[in-house]
């Protein structure tokens, strides 16, 4: 089975979030960001008795690909809401930042020019870009949804090389090994890496050569 075969899947189809504020979801998709209404499904008397009247309503984020909300009549915010997280998972307080939004979505933009008219409709709302960072491969900005979800928007750089790919692979192999051996570092990981390079570089040699 040859590798196109092997993968099917053609992207995201939409990703889905509980809200407890409708309005302000809607006026931020749709009122700042511009991302049109696509879609909604009306469910009344859906499911078990207990399960409550819910609208699911989506958003175009490009390329046919879709963001979703349910919200669920009758049903208040769950946990603390002074507490980190968001919508759908309050944390224990002194939940640490950077694991609170590691839970995030990202939706790629096509240029700088796309991006800084992205900023400019966040610094504009009342939901004001938080930080632009320019990483390795991609340049973003971030803010959080009036659910407190964040929301990464983020262009490219440069394309991400097939030397780039196979070291994605190796990487997470090495992961996967030290996690499964019980005692996980990043020492112990680029140890491993390093080895599993050793091991393959002779039959990648050889493939070079054919």
């Amino acid at each position: 089975m040859t590798e196109s075969t092997e993968h099917r899947v053609q992207g995201v189809d939409h990703a889905a979030f509980p809200t407890f504020d409708p309005v302000g979801t809607v006026r931020f998709y749709n009122g700042v960001l511009k991302f049109p209404i696509v879609h909604s499904i009306c469910a009344a008397g859906w499911g078990p008795e207990d399960h409550p009247d819910f609208i699911h309503f989506f958003f175009d984020i490009g390329n046919g690909d879709r963001m979703a909300f349910f919200y669920y009549f009758g049903l208040e915010p769950i946990g603390d809401p002074s507490a980190p997280g968001d919508s759908w998972a309050r944390l224990p307080q002194g939940t640490p930042g950077y694991f609170v939004n590691s839970r995030h979505l990202a939706i790629h933009v096509d240029s700088e020019e796309d991006l800084l008219e992205y900023r400019r409709r966040l610094d504009d709302s009342a939901w004001p870009c938080e930080m632009q960072v320019m990483h390795e491969t991609i340049e973003s900005i971030y803010t959080h949804d009036p659910n407190g979800y964040m929301i990464e928007i983020t262009r490219a750089l440069r394309p991400v090389t097939p030397q780039e790919d196979l070291d994605a692979t190796l990487t997470i192999e090495a992961l996967c090994d030290v996690v499964g051996g019980g005692a996980p570092s990043m020492d112990a990981l680029l140890v491993r890496k390093a080895e599993l390079i050793v091991e393959r570089a002779e039959a990648w040699e050889k493939e070079s050569v054919r």
